[in-house]
């Protein structure tokens, strides 16, 4: 699964490396070293002319739900079976999202009581976008709820000695292929779901500070030494 993950990169760095044209004030834009879910992320979908920047509420509420509490089972959803729920089939075709990182956090378990926080990322530390989807949803007062979920798929050979499922990190020419609204065909769209290479990819321990989404520091990126 996908739980946690960083976005700390300078605004300019997200706008220049996703072609973004349309975006919120700078000034609101907030770095995060542990952002974890129901918090507003930053997503990135493509309106058939333009890549526009904006904030979705991470874990999905599908527009016939009676409560907004599924939205905290909904944080991810698997690649494997996308064409099939409900809750992700519609989306899929119709409201694709990008979500900028540059880093996540797996826990590694060591024994049935022992569990580790591990830093994942790219070797070139470059920023990365995880494949999501998107869905609005009206609250019981009438107004817009935008939601979000992140696409998870099986491990690489990288990630097989963390996790079982690690999150789509899209190839950076699959991004637009994603973001293009012209592309409906869900069969294509789930063959654009892959592993990320494993040979770009980099892992160290951190603190288990980060396990708390109260914490959020540049000293949580620390690695630790006892590894």
């Amino acid at each position: 699964m996908c739980g946690r993950f960083t976005l700390y990169s300078a605004f300019d760095d997200i706008i220049d490396q996703f072609d973004i044209d349309q975006f919120f004030p700078k000034g609101e834009y907030q770095p995060s070293y542990n952002v974890a879910p129901s918090q507003n992320i930053l997503a990135i979908i493509n309106d058939g002319s333009h890549n526009r920047l904006g904030k979705l509420r991470w874990g999905l509420i599908p527009p016939w739900a009676k409560d907004e509490k599924i939205g905290y089972k909904m944080i991810n959803a698997r690649a494997e079976t996308i064409t099939e729920k409900p809750a992700f089939r519609r989306p899929l075709v119709s409201k694709r999202c990008i979500i900028p990182a540059d880093s996540f956090y797996e826990w590694k378990r060591l024994d049935s009581k022992t569990k580790i926080p591990m830093r994942i990322k790219l070797k070139s530390s470059a920023l990365f976008a995880f494949a999501g989807l998107y869905e609005m949803w009206s609250t019981h007062q009438g107004d817009p709820l935008y939601t979000c979920t992140i696409i998870t798929t099986e491990p690489n050979e990288f990630m097989k000695d963390i996790h079982d499922r690690m999150p789509v990190i899209l190839a950076h020419d699959h991004e637009k292929e994603w973001l293009n609204p012209k592309n409906t065909s869900p069969d294509y769209l789930q063959s654009l779901l892959l592993p990320y290479d494993a040979d770009d990819m980099k892992v160290y321990q951190v603190s288990s500070l980060v396990n708390s989404p109260k914490n959020n520091s540049a000293e949580l990126l620390d690695a630790e030494n006892h590894m």
